[in-house]
Formats: structure tokens, sequence, C-alpha cells
């Protein structure tokens, strides 16, 4: 009786670590399974919000003049960070603007304005006015003022936004035609660097001079 129910335990004890290494394996390679999952499936949502990103992209030709090291002043990161004014005064292709925009006194009031678009002459469609006509027009602070302020219109408009009619600042209205990476400003100036974003302007770098109608 004794050898029989010994027998019988060591049967039981086996029959049960034999049913325990089977339900281990089970859940081993059970859970092994959904680990391998969540990476797959959250690593979608990286790739697709991604995208959305490359729609703000500058364009143009021009862009190429604009500095690419970040820490740079007139790079297209640092004036992002800046209001118009302030980042215009860091990029290379628009010094001649710049100075005429203190010279207006426009400073402060570009700088605080609340959302606003730039087409901002670059110093060689500056160059194209003969330069005691320039010199003339620097030294009228009315005339400048005017000239300037036809340069800017209400609103942060994007390249969708961009061809039509607007109201400028200063009272005029100014036209722009084209689509895509493609537009004319006044049927004169092209746009050579577009959807240059600051903290309060989105900047459109043209390369004429826009002249209000008289």
């Amino acid at each position: 009786m004794r050898a029989t129910k010994i027998t019988a335990l060591t049967a039981a004890t086996l029959f049960s670590i034999s049913l325990a290494a089977c339900g281990s394996d089970d859940s081993d390679s059970g859970s092994s399974t959904p680990a391998a999952a969540p990476t797959m499936t959250s690593a979608a949502p990286m790739e697709s919000s991604a995208a959305p990103a490359m729609t703000m992209e500058n364009f143009g030709a021009g862009c190429a003049a604009v500095p690419t090291d970040p820490s740079n002043k007139g790079s297209f990161q640092a004036m992002a960070q800046e209001p118009v004014a302030t980042a215009a005064s860091g990029n290379p292709l628009l010094s001649t603007l710049v100075s005429a925009v203190k010279q207006a006194g426009l400073v402060d009031s570009l700088n605080s304005a609340d959302g606003i678009t730039v087409f901002a002459p670059t110093n060689d469609a500056f160059n194209k006015i003969p330069a005691a006509d320039l010199k003339k027009v620097l030294a009228d602070k009315k005339t400048l003022t005017d000239i300037l302020t036809y340069h800017v219109v209400p609103g942060k408009l994007t390249p969708a936004d961009l061809s039509g009619t607007h109201k400028t600042l200063e009272g005029k209205d100014l036209s722009v035609m084209g689509s895509g990476e493609d537009f004319k400003v006044d049927g004169s100036a092209s746009v050579i660097c577009g959807n240059v974003q600051t903290a309060n302007a989105n900047v459109y770098i043209i390369d004429s001079v826009l002249m209000p109608k008289s």
C-alpha cells in the first residue's frame, strides 16, 4: 500500500509539472507576439505626421542665397523666430530694404503688426533704380513710406492665397498672378523666394521694387 501511494504521488507530481511547463511555454510565446505589434503600429503615425510639414517649405531659385546655418541670423530658421523687420535685418538679400524701412521709421510698426504679408525687394531690385532717383526717394520720408507700405498686405497669405487682388497698407490695390511656385506681382516683379516665415509675417522676396499707382 505504501509503495502504491508513493507511486501515485510521484505520477501526480510529474503530471502537474508537465502541465505547468506547457502553460508556461504558451504564455511566453503569447506575450512575445503582442509586444511586437505595438512597435509596428506606433511607427506608422510618426511617418505620416511628418508629411504635412513639407507643404510650408520655401520655394524659388533665390532661396539658395539664404544662409543655411540655423545659427545665422539670416537663415530661414532664425527668421521664423523674429518679427519681420528684425528678421529681414539678418538676411543678406534685404539689407537695402532694411535701411529704407529704418529711414522711414517703420521698424516698430512692422514688427508689432499682427499678421501681414510683405513683398520684399532684394538689394538688386533697388539697384535697378537710378542712383540719383533712389537717393531722392530715400530722402523723402512721405514718398518712401508710401512705397514701402505698398509692399505690405494685411493677413498672412499662403502660396494658395497669393493670386488675386489685395489691399495694401498704403491704401491702393496690388495684384498677384500665378500659382504653385511661379508668381508675378503687379505684372512686373517675380517672386524669387516665397513663403519665408517670420514670427508675424509671410515674406515673398521679389526682384523689383513696386511703385504705387498714381
